[in-house]
Order: C-alpha cells, then structure tokens, then sequence
C-alpha cells in the first residue's frame, strides 16, 4: 500500500521538476527573442554606420552614435580600426540574417533546429567580445585623438558591451547542455 504512495509521490517530484525545467527554458527563450529583437536595430541604425555613407541613416541615428561615442569615449566606434570593420561587415552579411531567424525560432520555441546555427553564432560572439573587452582594459589607443582612457571610463565600456558577452555565452550553454535543444538519436528498428 505505501509503496504504491511513494511511487506516486516520486511521479509528482519528477513532474514538478520537469515543469520548472521546461518553465525556465521558456525564460531563456524569451531572454534570447529580446536580445535579438534588442540586436537588430542596434546593427542596422549604429554599427552599420562605420561602414555605410552616413546619407543612408536617419539623423537621430547618426546623433545617437555621436552621443554614445563622445560620452563614453568608445575609440572603437570612434576611430574604428580595420579589426572592427572586418567583425561590422561581418555582423552585417553573416549575423544580421541570423538575428530574424533566431528571434523566430527561440519566440516559436524548442526549435532543435536552431541549435548548431546558435551555437556558431554565440562562440563567435563569446570570442570576439572578449576581445573587445581585453582591448579595451589593457590598450593605451595610443591614436585615439580623445586621449588615454581612464580606468573607470574602461570599466563603463566593458560594462556596456558585457550583455554581448554574457548573453551569448548563456545560449551557447544552453545550446550545448539544455535536454531541449539534443537531438536524441533515433533508434534503428531492427529488420525482421
């Protein structure tokens, strides 16, 4: 009789856990469709502007891209060295199409489909951001006409670009080690 009890019990505890389980993948998801969204303007309106003519952009997109860049002194985006151009086309050619993909399929949701494309995508990222990142706290931007960065103006810019570092290296764990997202083998049925 209270093995039968038990039993139940143990369904009910792993049915919870599953339901958490699946309710905390659903959060990411929609951490993931916000951050893309979030991404698509941000490429098109102001990185695009370091290698398109400025003439294709609104005005209050090429205002916003001054203010960033005069308050936060960003010499990346101020003087953008061939590096930076090199990763923006890419972002442009490579990137940009995947974001509206994304978006679809993390707001669609348990799209197995997305999981190779994501996971190239956030190791790129994951790699050059913290790049980006190292550039920016152990650089002297000996020709940033703006001169030397001070330590916390650094620490400002890292804490800005951070959410392009730590974003895509949460969709990439979960890429790789979310149940969701495996594909499990299929077993072979044997022939008769």
């Amino acid at each position: 009789r209270w093995g039968g009890l038990v039993e139940v019990s143990a369904l009910q505890r792993g049915s919870t856990v599953c339901s958490t389980m699946a309710s905390f993948a659903r959060i990411l998801e929609w951490i993931f469709v916000l951050y893309f969204i979030f991404h698509i303007p941000l490429t098109l309106f102001l990185d695009l502007q370091a290698v398109l003519p400025a003439s294709l952009f609104p005005q209050a997109a090429l205002d916003l891209m001054k203010w960033y860049t005069v308050t936060y002194k960003d010499p990346l985006m101020m003087e953008t060295p061939p590096w930076i151009l090199t990763l923006i086309y890419f972002e442009a050619l490579l990137q940009l199409p995947f974001f509206f993909v994304a978006v679809y399929a993390f707001y669609k949701g348990g799209c197995k489909w997305i999981r190779i494309p994501a996971i190239i995508y956030s190791t790129q990222v994951v790699t050059v951001v913290l790049l980006i990142i190292m550039e920016f706290l152990y650089s002297d931007f000996p020709t940033f006409k703006l001169g030397t960065l001070s330590n916390q103006e650094r620490l400002v810019l890292v804490s800005i670009y951070s959410p392009f570092l730590v974003i895509p290296l949460l969709l990439l764990l979960t890429m790789v080690y979310s149940p969701q997202y495996r594909c499990t083998p299929q077993k072979k049925q044997k022939s008769k």
